[in-house]
């Protein structure tokens, strides 16, 4: 799992889709949706971890590119 898309992909096995209208809050309900996920025990550790660091980047590369304007 590296890319957005991959962690999309992981959420809609659940018949998850997030679209909130705005980059940066879709990616703050996917995290909270895998935390949800991960808390009933439907997805592994390793998946989880890896969903979540792809997250954090993102998140972190939508803040750089918010603060640039």
């Amino acid at each position: 799992m590296k890319t957005l898309y991959d962690v999309q992909q992981l959420l809609k096995r659940f018949g998850i889709y997030v679209y909130v209208g705005k980059r940066m809050w879709d990616i703050e309900v996917m995290a909270l949706e895998l935390d949800h996920l991960h808390d009933a025990g439907l997805v592994t550790k390793q998946e989880f971890i890896q969903a979540k660091i792809v997250l954090k980047h993102e998140h972190r590369l939508e803040e750089e590119k918010n603060n640039k304007f």
